[in-house]
């Protein structure tokens, strides 16, 4: 499988009551079909999975699939902390027919190279479905390097990398030492630099809002081969890049998939809402961002 183009962590929208919000859900997939994205991910950390219940995760992946029904890949992260759990969620994906598995080290157990290498192992035999793997050190609090890499180099699933590690010597080694292991970016301030370095997609959770405007960096970058361009449209974008990075993501995103007229609902605790300062300077940041992009030719 080749991921090309703008990968959006679907956000789960909620009800009043806490409940997951079904039919929102489907309103926030029809408008990243209708917003000419490239695929979807769901169970992302933009998503809240590590809020869910197993079959709350269940329960989505298989909606995300009958509401995209082919029109967009799906894409099903696999994250817990338990090797079990991260098997059944990959099983699951296999028989919903999904198109890729997102794999990422467990958090807080603290896992040797080795020990995250049998874990990838583990649900590739699972699913035999493609993997991309999602290495993010600052959430999951260790990194895959060099010796996972030799470990899993025999496992032919692993076909691409979100690399989330905000390391450009990672992002250097991978593209010079692995470049059978395709390139995502998931580092959105470094979105530039990864697609100078080959990568030919990005794992963005800011297109649930502004799915145009990745889709014109990732367009200008990696289509147009246009890097004037691109830093054009990336300078454009720093504005929100440092609001996101400033705290509260996952409620900034929710709030910037509000501006558009969707029903977001809240965050589940232990995250709090935007207040109501916020909300308005990521309402400037954006109007300023679209209107700037929207002139850059």
């Amino acid at each position: 499988m080749k991921f090309e183009g703008i990968y959006t962590p679907a956000i789960t929208p909620l009800a009043a009551d806490g409940s997951i919000d079904k039919a929102a859900f489907a309103d926030v997939l029809e408008y990243l079909v209708e917003s000419k994205i490239h695929g979807v991910i769901i169970g992302g950390s933009t998503g809240e999975y590590y809020a869910h219940t197993t079959q709350e995760r269940i329960e989505l992946a298989a909606q995300a699939k009958d509401v995209l029904n082919g029109r967009l890949p799906l894409i099903v992260g696999t994250g817990g902390i338990r090797t079990e759990d991260a098997v059944a969620f990959a099983q699951h994906a296999k028989e919903i027919k999904a198109d890729a598995l997102l794999v990422g080290t467990p958090p807080y157990a603290l896992p040797t190279q080795q020990e995250i290498a049998l874990h990838v192992k583990a649900v590739d035999a699972a699913a035999g479905l493609p993997i991309m793997l999602y290495n993010y050190p600052g959430r999951m609090s260790v990194s895959m390097g060099e010796e996972f890499f030799d470990a899993v180099a025999d496992v032919k699933n692993i076909v691409a990398i979100k690399e989330s590690s905000g390391d450009m010597a990672q992002l250097h080694r991978l593209a010079i030492k692995r470049p059978n292991i395709q390139l995502s970016c998931g580092w959105d301030d470094q979105a530039l630099e990864f697609f100078a370095w080959g990568a030919q997609s990005w794992v963005c959770a800011g297109s649930n809002f502004i799915p145009r405007e990745h889709v014109a960096l990732y367009e200008a970058c990696v289509i147009e081969k246009d890097f004037a361009k691109g830093r054009k449209i990336m300078a454009a974008m720093m504005p929100l890049m440092d609001f996101l990075e400033g705290g509260k993501f996952v409620q900034a995103i929710k709030n910037g998939v509000a501006l558009n007229g969707l029903k977001t609902g809240g965050v589940r605790k232990p995250l709090y809402d935007l207040d109501d300062a916020e909300k308005a300077e990521l309402k400037r940041v954006v109007t300023e961002l679209k209107a700037t992009i929207a002139l850059i030719k």
